[in-house]
């Protein structure tokens, strides 16, 4: 495999980076003072600049209106996000986006997919299931009936569903396949309960009651689901990446200027061991996040492996999971009381991180997870 970026990714590196340079991480009420949503909606604002500066269609098809660019090209959008706490459904919207263009009826990705790279209409996806421990598909039933599809269920964790416009919901049909669901956030027997997440974003509850959903807005195609669940899993790990790497930059600096004894901080052995424990960490998580980003957009042209590239997204979660958590709790610690002032945006980073930590399953579900597959894939 190649690490290197290609210029089209490096560009999108750039204009990301352009947009989320004014970005305030305490741009809402803090998440500890909060007792519910810090924000009733996501940053509106920033969308609209994500929007134009189109990417919002990044990994949309030319005859979408995207620029046609990859999962990793997404992950390395999403790193920038993380760094500032960006307040936008990006991974949500771009990765249902990409299972509508790969996996969608034509009528679906017209109806869809220009205004998705517009920004003009917006999606989300429920991938949590009914407790967020169970498989998001077996939380709803679908059965057909005669032009529409009947769906029945709850999904719990939606992100930003209240102010979506489609909601990507996995469902079963009882003969053991998955289907992907695109359902307007309007639609007759869709009811959304107030949810809150660790990070104080507004989540919801989805409750599916005889919804239904017209033949051409389902995507039954083998596979979709779990490439949509995978998309997700990998771009959760773009964005633990993207706030670990915040956080220890914070912390160099903090350490950097904070004296004792005539001394900054920093110098001292034990803080310089910690700082360095956490940078091995970081590293470990960026080269297991392109690995599964780079298997994932490999699949598409028939490469494989000796695993599939669920191993890959398994692995990547691990660390990601882990990794996230250590580097927020080491730069608690030796920012000492000041990180838990409500000024200061360490606690805002802290509060994400374990929200990332846990979303689409924490590092013990992912072991569990890989263990199957290597058990069902002998490495011979």
């Amino acid at each position: 495999m190649d690490f290197t970026f290609t210029e089209e990714q490096r560009a999108a590196v750039e204009a990301a980076r352009a947009v989320f340079a004014d970005v305030a991480p305490d741009g809402v009420p803090s998440p500890a003072l909060t007792p519910g949503a810090v924000a009733d909606d996501f940053d509106r604002p920033l969308w609209a600049k994500l929007a134009a500066s189109d990417l919002l269609g990044l990994v949309l098809a030319e005859e979408h209106g995207g620029a046609g660019l990859d999962t990793i090209a997404l992950c390395l959008v999403l790193r920038e996000a993380a760094r500032v706490l960006a307040r936008v459904p990006l991974l949500e919207h771009c990765a249902t986006a990409m299972a509508v263009q790969a996996h969608g009826s034509p009528e679906l990705a017209a109806a869809l997919l220009p205004g998705a790279g517009r920004g003009t209409l917006v999606l989300t996806a429920a991938a949590h299931g009914r407790s967020g421990h169970d498989p998001a598909e077996l939380a709803v039933t679908a059965r057909l009936d005669g032009e529409a599809w009947i769906l029945e269920g709850t999904q719990t964790a939606v992100p930003w569903a209240h102010t979506a416009d489609w909601i990507a919901v996995p469902a079963h049909t009882g003969e053991g396949d998955a289907v992907l669901a695109l359902v307007p956030r309007s639609a007759g027997g869709l009811a959304l309960a107030e949810q809150v997440s660790t990070s104080g974003e507004r989540f919801a509850e989805l409750a599916l009651d005889g919804v239904r959903v017209d033949r051409t807005h389902l995507i039954d195609t083998p596979g979709a689901w779990e490439r949509l669940h995978q998309v997700l899993t990998t771009g959760t790990c773009a964005l633990a990446l993207g706030l670990g790497e915040g956080v220890l930059g914070m912390t160099s600096q903090y350490t950097s200027k904070r004296e004792q004894f005539g001394f900054p901080v920093a110098t001292f052995q034990a803080v310089a061991v910690q700082a360095a424990d956490r940078y091995i960490d970081l590293r470990a998580m960026e080269v297991t996040l392109w690995q599964a980003a780079w298997r994932l957009d490999a699949a598409t042209g028939g490469a494989g492996g000796p695993l599939p590239s669920a191993g890959d997204v398994a692995v990547a979660k691990i660390w990601a999971s882990e990794g996230v958590r250590r580097v927020v709790q080491t730069a608690q610690h030796l920012h000492g009381g000041f990180g838990a002032d409500t000024d200061y945006p360490l606690h805002r980073y802290h509060a994400w991180a374990k929200q990332l930590e846990l979303q689409l399953g924490p590092a013990a579900a992912h072991e569990e997870a890989l263990g199957d597959l290597l058990a069902a894939h002998p490495l011979a």
